[in-house]
């Protein structure tokens, strides 16, 4: 995806940024019981999202949390074989109304529950306000069994993308140090800001050199976001790039379990630690949020 021609001086603005930021101070741990939910979403494809979900929902199973993995790429999904699962039903098969969500979750390594969705199914590119309402139902009805929900969104900016950005508590935006992929990150938190009302925002950036690269690119979308739109962006973090990525996923793994003492694997679970100890949002966001009678109700008895 490319901005529009009326967004260049913001495209100008973020090609001749080259300054470093300081330490990003961490976040304060918060008390366990709480469901909290992390959409996923980058403004083009090819940037790492399904590994950095994958990894992600490892490296916090490992950490005793509940995971459930929801795959809301609906026409390309792959977590699946990332994780070289059999699916016997998926999201489109509950989007039909032939499943329910309970019986297309399956078991994923290290007891990460894994809602898949399923390959080349175009006609649910578009989910319908129904298909949604009884989404959100269904999953409410999980929030027993389950403290830490990833989606991991499709690319670009559909439809399908807002209605799980939109619901979900966090929003990370992935990016890497690429111009292209730095302006579609940019171009999804416009579109995410100005026609959904979401205000902040967390930033990862992928594919990294070193810590100071991150740092850049951190430096580039604050500065044109703090110009041109009225949001906040946190700094999530960055994670190196690794040559072993791609044998651990021909082995179908992830590198946590391939290389645990590696540097992007260390990485990955620091970067789980600081998710998990996120301060809890104390009301909901004013959309339809996952999970949102169980914050409701917590809000009435506040």
């Amino acid at each position: 995806m490319t901005m529009q021609p009326k967004a260049q001086d913001q495209a100008e603005t973020l090609r001749s940024l080259h300054q470093r930021v300081g330490k990003v101070e961490c976040p304060q741990e918060h008390p366990g019981g709480e469901v909290r939910v992390f959409s996923v979403a980058s403004g083009k494809g090819g940037v790492g999202k399904t590994t950095i979900v994958t990894h992600l929902a490892v490296a916090m199973a490992q950490q005793g949390r509940k995971v459930l993995l929801i795959d809301a790429d609906l026409g390309l999904a792959n977590i699946d074989v990332v994780f070289d699962l059999s699916i016997p039903y998926n999201l489109n098969h509950f989007f039909s109304g032939e499943r329910t969500l309970k019986e297309i979750m399956v078991d994923g390594p290290h007891g990460v529950k894994i809602l898949p969705a399923g390959s080349g199914m175009q006609k649910l590119a578009h989910l319908d306000s129904q298909q949604k309402m009884h989404f959100l139902a269904e999953l409410d009805a999980l929030h027993d069994d389950v403290e830490i929900v990833l989606i991991d969104t499709e690319a670009g900016i559909s439809e399908n993308v807002t209605y799980f950005t939109v619901a979900s508590q966090e929003i990370i935006v992935l990016t890497t140090p690429e111009p292209t992929a730095i302006t579609d990150a940019y171009a999804l938190m416009k579109v995410l800001s100005l026609d959904y009302h979401q205000k902040h925002f967390h930033l990862l950036v992928n594919l990294v050199t070193d810590g100071d690269e991150g740092l850049d690119v951190y430096r580039k979308l604050s500065v044109v976001s703090n110009r041109y739109l009225d949001i906040s962006i946190d700094y999530l973090g960055c994670l190196p790039a690794d040559k072993q990525m791609r044998e651990a996923a021909l082995q179908q793994k992830t590198m946590i379990e391939c290389c645990p003492d590696s540097e992007v694997s260390m990485a990955f679970e620091a970067l789980a630690k600081s998710m998990l100890t996120m301060p809890v949002p104390m009301h909901p966001k004013g959309t339809p949020q996952f999970f949102w009678q169980r914050l409701m109700a917590a809000e009435a008895k506040g």
